[in-house]
């Protein structure tokens, strides 16, 4: 294992710098390494050799540790199909196969792909959740309409860069966990029903026995509407990039 691509992972049980808890239902845990994930894939025309396909406690999908021939090991997500001995590469005009990043004007049209740069040079920043994969509908302007896995189709500048194929472990949709302990053992505390608490600390909380919410629509602990209730901003820059909604 490369040492120098992991570290120990601090534990924060979803609180802030301040110790106060920002993101409920999380806590306790098993000690976990952090891989360095090398979403940018910045080495470019240069070959690696994938020496081994690894669990990573971060994520759902594998990952894969590749040695370059200048001595340097990086970790990036492993596609499905991806083979330990099998040589993958990043570049403007290399082989279109699974592993591989290119800029988007240099993939064809239908072609699934995930670690989708969105400015470019930043980095991979889109589909890189276990099983997912985004197809690239058209080409037009400069720009590559792409469907992403939520049905949203989006607008991406065609220098960016994305890798071919779809991200290992399609098949983490159907698992179960089988007990409450699996759950803590990845960080997640129990999530109790607002009808369940009193009304101090919850909007659904409170009344004599089981009772109904009370209102036209269910309501977050903090009083927002959660039915059906778009969060994203009305008028975010991106929006002009959208070519269709998700929903």
């Amino acid at each position: 294992m490369a040492k120098k691509l992991k570290r120990i992972l601090k534990k924060r049980s979803g609180r802030n710098a301040s110790g106060k808890v920002t993101t409920r239902h999380q806590g306790g845990r098993e000690k976990r390494f952090l891989r360095k994930i090398d979403f940018r894939r910045e080495k470019r025309e240069m070959e690696a050799r994938v020496v081994s396909i690894e669990y990573d406690p971060n994520r759902g999908a594998d990952v894969a540790l590749l040695h370059y021939p200048d001595g340097e090991k990086r970790y990036i997500l492993a596609p499905v199909g991806l083979k330990i001995g099998e040589q993958v590469i990043a570049g403007e005009k290399v082989d279109f196969k699974k592993g591989n990043a290119l800029p988007l004007k240099r993939i064809p049209v239908g072609t699934i792909i995930h670690n989708i740069e969105l400015t470019p040079g930043k980095g991979g920043q889109i589909v890189r959740g276990a099983g997912t994969g985004a197809t690239i509908a058209s080409k037009e302007g400069g720009y590559a309409v792409v469907k992403l896995p939520s049905g949203e189709q989006k607008m991406i500048k065609e220098v960016c860069y994305a890798t071919i194929g779809q991200v290992s472990k399609p098949e983490l949709k159907t698992r179960k966990l089988g007990k409450a302990g699996r759950k803590r053992h990845m960080g997640i505390r129990p999530t109790v029903r607002g009808v369940a608490q009193h009304p101090g600390s919850h909007p659904h909380g409170g009344g004599e026995g089981r009772s109904p919410i009370g209102m036209p629509s269910p309501k977050s602990p903090w009083g927002k509407k959660t039915l059906g209730k778009r969060t994203r901003r009305p008028k975010k820059y991106s929006d002009k990039l959208i070519v269709k909604r998700r929903k």
